[in-house]
């Protein structure tokens, strides 16, 4: 069972759960469920979503539940985690052998500790073992939110119940790193001892990406979908990603305002998110940005391949730092134009040295990078690249990953 903000939510972690789910199909798991919300509560939070009518399939086997909130109007909250714990609990009461993996601390860990707490209070003896893995937010929004308030009770809280599952485990080595750090100021304030436990406990599960979805694309098929959209294959800049200023967004924009290739290639800007709309609004003038807000999981890896640059120049903010970059490395595995980066956060983990790398925040030397890329750079050079990144990505497909997590007794 994984708990998770599962598809359709735009996100790379409710990726990884379909991935992981997937492949224990093949690894002797003959039920696999993923818990999740209903998509009412979804939408209200903000969230975004994917197409709701182009969702891929889950294969037979996985099942996706979304329970329904208990209770009414006078728990607002609450209502929604009852419904999680109470069907969790129903699940944990047969007895059979099981595997909970919840992705975010908050609040997925909880409901899984809470819910192996009721099923053995109530003299079920669940026969589960828990995984908790702390994604990038739980540290760059949750904890790191909680330090900067002073808010060191409810920091306690949480690194409190990531360290309650059998197994804790970190989304990269700089989120590993980050929690570390994250429990030593929490200790420092307040006598515990949570660092050494988390150093001594978390280990790191890249992302698992399904690489099939992104190898051996068909060339007939990256045109057509080029040409639905109006596109040229080697002609375009793309930017697909969650549409936020951490994601570098605002620096990208105006990089491409000052570009001697902009003539010649438009920028794509792929996605949805907070800033999308701000973006579309400072750019309604220049005809040269194309906004695509309905990419699909099949158009994805197509537009990847036909572009001739992947930017994605994301940068720290208060909320939000890249823990990792999954669209990185599924650009990776796809092919095309070279990556422009940051090595922010995590990236350097996702890319090693196969991408452009440049300084966050620096928007002269993202204009400069991406015409150096699309203007200057062999072919030769171009293809060079393509295919050390791709051999370097090949460490986070789904299967390598699974079975890291998930070893075989």
């Amino acid at each position: 069972m994984i708990a998770v903000r599962a598809d359709p939510v735009i996100c790379g972690h409710s990726g990884e759960a379909r991935n992981l789910a997937e492949v224990a199909l093949t690894r002797g798991f003959d039920d696999v469920r993923l818990l999740t919300w209903p998509i009412p509560t979804l939408q209200a939070a903000g969230l975004p979503l994917k197409p709701l009518d182009r969702l891929l399939p889950y294969s037979e086997g996985i099942t996706v539940e979304r329970p329904e909130a208990v209770g009414d109007y006078r728990v607002p909250d609450g209502r929604h985690l009852a419904g999680l714990t109470g069907r969790l609990v129903e699940l944990l009461s047969d007895g059979v052998p099981t595997v909970c993996l919840s992705m975010y601390l908050v609040p997925h860990t909880q409901v899984i500790n809470d819910a192996v707490t009721a099923a053995r209070a109530a003299g079920f003896n669940p026969q589960v073992h828990t995984i908790a893995k702390a994604v990038g937010s739980d540290v760059t929004n949750v904890i790191r939110s909680c330090l900067r308030e002073g808010r060191f009770g409810a920091a306690t809280v949480l690194l409190t119940t990531f360290l309650a599952s059998d197994e804790v485990v970190a989304v990269s080595e700089y989120t590993k790193d980050e929690i570390i750090a994250s429990a030593e100021e929490v200790d420092a304030h307040c006598g515990t001892s949570f660092a050494q436990a988390c150093q001594d406990r978390v280990t790191v599960s890249y992302p698992p990406i399904d690489s099939s979805a992104f190898l051996g694309l068909e060339q007939d098929a990256v045109d057509e979908a080029l040409k639905k959209r109006g596109l040229e294959r080697g002609k375009y800049i793309l930017f697909l990603s969650r549409v936020a200023r951490a994601k570098g967004i605002y620096d990208l924009v105006i990089a491409y305002g000052q570009m001697a290739a902009r003539d010649e290639y438009p920028l794509v800007i792929a996605g949805n998110g907070p800033a999308l709309d701000h973006v579309r609004a400072m750019t309604k003038e220049d005809d040269r940005i194309i906004f695509l807000n309905d990419v699909d999981d099949d158009e994805k890896p197509l537009l990847m391949a036909g572009c001739a640059a992947y930017a994605l120049p994301t940068k720290p903010e208060p909320d939000f730092v890249e823990t990792f970059g999954i669209a990185l490395a599924e650009k990776m595995l796809a092919g095309g134009g070279p990556i422009v980066t940051t090595l922010t956060g995590g990236t350097g983990e996702a890319v090693g040295d196969t991408a452009i790398i440049i300084e966050a925040g620096d928007i002269n030397a993202l204009g400069d990078a991406l015409d150096r890329v699309v203007l200057d750079m062999p072919e030769s050079e171009k293809r060079a690249m393509e295919t050390r990144a791709r051999d370097f990505a090949m460490q986070f497909d789904r299967v390598a990953v699974f079975d890291d997590l998930f070893p075989t007794p």
